[in-house]
């Protein structure tokens, strides 16, 4: 059962973030830099998934001083390729050009997101290495979810900023609020 969890919190995951990107309103800090990857360098949004995970395991390995937890590539390689799939399977059904239908996608995904993550984290199965860096800023810091994942999202919201990533209102809700949901998540799930 706990992998039927992860694998479904994967997938809604996934389908959170491909419906914040299409929305339009902004994403995610940290999909706002792999859009922007995406669109400065080449690649896609997914394949940037990966690659950014890579440097953030050294990075984490680094910050706990073990050894890289390399089954979070699994579930960054899983979520890469299912953010291709939903983005390829929206790219002419779903196109929100109203300003309420945008902002109806935005929220879906960002519901999405926060549960997908929630039902994957609590698996305790291979989180990603941004998750992970999550948890590792939650146990430095002896904070709630809510603090380290609103940290984490500052500084890849800078890093957003300097590859031209999609920033709008959207990510201003996600810093807000993204940590606020997924700490609700967590709580109501795991009871």
């Amino acid at each position: 059962m706990k992998y039927v969890y992860y694998g479904l919190g994967i997938l809604i995951l996934s389908l959170g973030i491909s419906l914040t990107i299409k929305s339009g309103l902004g994403t995610s800090p940290f999909d706002a830099l792999l859009v922007g990857l995406s669109e400065e360098v080449g690649l896609t949004v997914g394949s940037w998934e990966v690659l950014i995970s890579v440097i953030l395991l050294i990075f984490n390995s680094i910050l706990t001083r073990k050894k890289p937890i390399l089954l979070g590539l699994i579930t960054a390689f899983i979520t890469g390729i299912s953010i291709d799939l939903w983005m390829f399977s929206f790219h002419h059904v779903m196109e929100p050009n109203m300003w309420l239908s945008e902002l109806t996608c935005f929220g879906i995904g960002l519901v999405f997101i926060g549960l997908g993550t929630a039902m994957y984290l609590l698996t305790k199965f291979a989180s990603t290495p941004i998750d992970h860096l999550t948890l590792i800023i939650r146990d430095i810091f002896k904070k709630t979810i809510l603090f380290s994942r609103t940290l984490v999202y500052v500084l890849f919201l800078l890093l957003a900023l300097i590859f031209k990533g999609p920033i709008g209102i959207g990510t201003l809700l996600t810093v807000c609020f993204g940590g606020m949901i997924l700490h609700f998540f967590m709580y109501f799930i795991k009871r």
